[in-house]
């Protein structure tokens, strides 16, 4: 059975940038988690969210290369539950918890990426149905 929606460039695009990062994010946080990887003040539930967020984001670049509806509804997900806990991530470090600066830097990437895959699949998602 052949889906009726087109797979558009920009679907193309975000299928690939979603399964690239989640494939390294699973990599990294496997690393980190192993011990072989020097993470010095990682805290440990924003570890812990990245690497099985690694998980979902493949299931989702599966989910939008079907052009399934749940892969849209999970990668608006991933958007939204990376944010909340870049924001617990904050409350924690204003309460004195030691953290690595390249922990903000990721946490900003991932909330941006997964925004602009949210958005770049709703309108893709919208301009075909």
């Amino acid at each position: 059975m052949s889906n009726p929606r087109p797979f558009s460039l920009s679907l193309k695009i975000v299928v690939v940038v979603a399964a690239l990062f989640g494939l390294l994010t699973v990599f990294s946080g496997g690393m980190a988690l192993s011990g072989n990887k020097e993470v010095g003040n990682a805290v440990p539930f924003v570890l812990w969210f990245n690497f099985i967020a690694g998980f979902a984001y493949l299931a989702a670049a599966y989910g939008l290369a079907k052009r399934l509806d749940w892969g849209l509804k999970l990668s608006i997900w991933i958007a939204i539950a990376t944010a909340l806990v870049f924001a617990a991530f904050g409350v924690v470090v204003m309460q004195g918890t030691a953290y690595e600066m390249r922990t903000v830097g990721a946490m900003i990437i991932r909330t941006g990426v997964w925004v602009v895959i949210s958005a770049v699949a709703i309108k893709a998602y919208r301009q075909f149905t």
